[in-house]
C-alpha cells in the first residue's frame, strides 16, 4: 500500500495570480515581514478564513486549509463579484450582464476579482478543535490597481489624505447589540430565494429590561458575555467594557481608541465573532438597530472622533484654558460633520430600519443634525476636555458597513479642517428645535446621497454600485408595505426577515 500523490493543476485556477502582490508592489515591508512569520507558522494551523468586507459591512470570506493558503497569501485569490451585486436580501441589485451602469468593466458577466490577505490582520482564532486562523483581504482587478467598489481601499485613501497634513485620526467603539436564546434550531430557509428572505430566527429575550445599568439584568447576560469579553480579549481586540443597556437583553460594548483602518477591522471581526460565538451557544446576535422583540429600544453606535497632531502628539480638538470645549480645529471639524451630514448619512444609517431609532418618540435618539455640549438628542456631541477631547457622533446604526461610516466622517471633518465650508450652527440647541432633523426614512437619505457629492468620496463607481443596492431594497420594502399594509410606526416582519438574521 502507498499514499498516492495528488496533483491537482485545475485547483490554481482559484489563485490570483503569481506574484501578484510583489508584481504589483502592493505591501510594505511591515506587511513583507508579517507575511514570512505566518508562512513559518502555517504548519501548526489547520485551515485560513480570507474574509473581505461588502458594501452592506457584511463579512464575506472563503475558508482555505493552510496549505491552500500558503499559496494565496502572496498570490491572492480569485473571487466572485456577487457580494458586490445583491442588495441585503440577496437580490440582484446590479444587472451584471447588461448595462450595468457601474463603470467597473470586469462587472460584466461577474467576473472575478482578486482577494489579497492583508498579513499585518493575520490572527488565530482561540478556541475550538480546529486550528483556525482568520485574515482580512483588500479587494483588487486583474492589473493591480485597488478594487473600485472596496469599502476598505476607500478608508485607506481617506486615512491616507490625513497622513499628508501630518495628522492621525483616533477612534473609538461604542456599539449597542441584543442578545437573545433561541427558541428552535430551525434554518428558515421555507420561502428563502433570491430577494425572499425566510423566516426570522424565532428568539426569546433575556430579562424584561428597561432598569438600565442594573447588575441583577447583567447578571442575566454574563454566563454568555463575559466569556465572550475574554474570547474578544484574546483575540487582541482592546475591550473596555461590557454593559446592560435599556433593552431586554441589548448589550453595549465599548472599545480603547484606535486608527482608522484598525477600528473598522476590529468592527468587522467584532460583530462576526460575536454573531458566531453566540449561535454556537444556541443564542442570537443582532445588530439590527430595533428588531421585532416585545419592547425593543433602537440600539445605536456611537463613533467617538478625534485627531492627533503627528508632529507635536497633541489633540487638535482640546480647548486650552479650565473651560474645556472644543478648540477652533474641532469646532472647524464639527462643522464639516454637519455640512456633509445629509448627502453621506446614508453610509451611516443605510437600511429600512435604521431609521426607527431616529423618530423622536426615542428621546435620547440624535433627532437633529447640531452639535452640544450635553444634548443627547443633538447629531454631535462634545465629550471630555484638554488632551481627552472628542467629537461623540451618534448617528450610526450598528450594522452600518464600518470601513465606509469611518471614512465619511473622517471626511467629512477634513472637509471642515482644511476648506471653508459654510459653517454649519454647531450651537444649535436641538430640543429647542433651533437645528434641522436628520432624514427620517431610508428614501429621503438615499434621495440625499443620489443629489449629493458622496463621489468625492467613495468615487463614481461606488457611487453608483451603492444606489442600486439601496434601491433595490427600497422597492421590494415598498412594494410588500403597499401589499401588507403594516401599521404605521411598528417595526415590521420583511424589517426582521431582511435584517435579524443576517445582521
Amino acid at each position: 500500500m502507498y499514499a498516492r500523490s495528488w496533483s491537482s493543476p485545475a485547483a490554481q485556477g482559484s489563485v490570483g495570480r503569481p506574484s501578484f502582490v510583489a508584481d504589483h508592489s502592493l505591501w510594505d515591508q511591515a506587511r513583507l515581514a508579517a507575511a514570512e512569520r505566518i508562512e513559518a507558522a502555517l504548519a501548526d494551523l489547520d485551515l485560513v478564513r480570507l474574509v473581505f468586507g461588502d458594501p452592506h459591512g457584511l463579512a464575506r470570506s472563503k475558508t482555505l486549509t493552510a496549505q491552500a493558503f500558503r499559496t494565496v497569501l502572496r498570490n491572492g485569490m480569485n473571487f466572485s463579484p456577487g457580494p458586490f451585486l445583491f442588495d441585503t436580501g440577496h437580490a440582484v441589485a446590479v444587472d451584471f450582464l447588461g448595462d450595468h451602469g457601474i463603470g467597473v468593466d470586469e462587472i460584466t458577466g461577474a467576473g472575478n476579482f482578486i482577494l489579497v490577505p492583508d498579513p499585518l490582520t493575520f490572527q488565530q482564532l482561540p478556541g475550538g478543535d480546529t486550528r483556525t486562523a482568520w485574515v482580512i483581504g483588500d479587494e483588487y482587478l486583474r492589473d493591480g490597481t485597488p478594487h473600485p467598489l472596496s469599502s476598505r481601499a476607500v478608508l485607506r485613501r481617506t486615512a491616507d489624505r490625513y497622513t499628508a497634513h501630518g495628522l492621525a485620526p483616533v477612534l473609538g467603539l461604542e456599539v449597542e447589540w441584543y442578545l437573545t436564546r433561541r427558541l428552535d434550531d430551525a434554518p428558515g430557509n421555507t420561502g428563502n430565494g433570491f430577494g425572499l428572505q425566510g423566516r426570522a430566527p424565532r428568539v426569546t429575550a433575556l430579562n424584561a429590561g428597561y432598569q438600565f445599568n442594573l447588575d441583577a439584568h447583567y447578571d442575566t447576560l454574563a454566563p454568555l458575555t463575559d466569556p465572550l469579553a475574554l474570547h474578544l480579549l484574546r483575540l487582541g481586540l482592546p475591550l473596555r467594557s461590557m454593559e446592560h443597556e435599556s433593552g431586554p437583553g441589548q448589550v453595549e460594548t465599548t472599545f480603547s481608541p484606535m486608527s482608522a483602518l484598525d477600528a473598522a477591522d476590529a468592527m468587522l471581526l467584532f460583530r462576526t465573532v460575536t454573531k458566531s460565538w453566540c449561535a454556537r451557544r444556541g443564542h442570537h446576535a443582532s445588530f439590527m438597530s430595533q428588531p421585532l422583540i416585545d419592547a425593543a429600544d433602537p440600539s445605536g453606535w456611537h463613533l467617538n472622533q478625534s485627531v492627533t497632531d503627528l508632529a507635536s502628539g497633541s489633540n487638535l480638538f482640546g480647548a486650552e484654558g479650565p473651560s474645556g470645549g472644543l478648540s477652533p480645529h474641532g469646532k472647524a471639524y464639527a462643522e464639516g460633520l454637519l455640512a456633509w451630514a445629509r448627502e453621506l448619512f446614508l453610509l451611516s444609517v443605510p437600511t429600512v430600519n435604521g431609521y426607527r431609532r431616529l423618530a423622536a418618540e426615542h428621546t435620547l435618539a440624535p433627532t437633529r443634525l447640531g452639535c452640544s455640549q450635553e444634548d443627547r438628542t443633538a447629531m454631535l456631541r462634545v465629550v471630555g476636555h484638554g488632551a481627552g477631547a472628542h467629537i461623540e457622533n451618534r448617528i450610526g446604526e450598528p450594522c452600518a458597513n464600518p470601513y465606509l461610516t469611518i471614512a465619511a466622517q473622517l471626511f467629512a471633518g477634513l472637509e471642515g479642517l482644511t476648506t471653508q465650508a459654510a459653517p454649519a450652527d454647531t450651537a444649535a440647541t436641538p430640543a429647542t428645535g433651533g437645528a434641522p432633523l436628520v432624514p427620517q426614512q431610508l428614501r429621503e437619505a438615499l434621495d440625499a446621497f443620489r443629489a449629493g457629492r458622496a463621489a468625492q468620496l467613495l468615487g463614481e463607481p461606488l457611487t453608483a454600485c451603492l444606489t442600486k443596492l439601496k434601491e433595490s431594497e427600497l422597492r421590494r420594502y415598498e412594494a410588500w408595505s403597499l401589499q401588507a399594509a403594516p401599521p404605521p410606526g411598528q417595526v415590521t416582519e420583511w424589517e426582521q426577515r431582511e435584517y435579524f438574521a443576517a445582521y
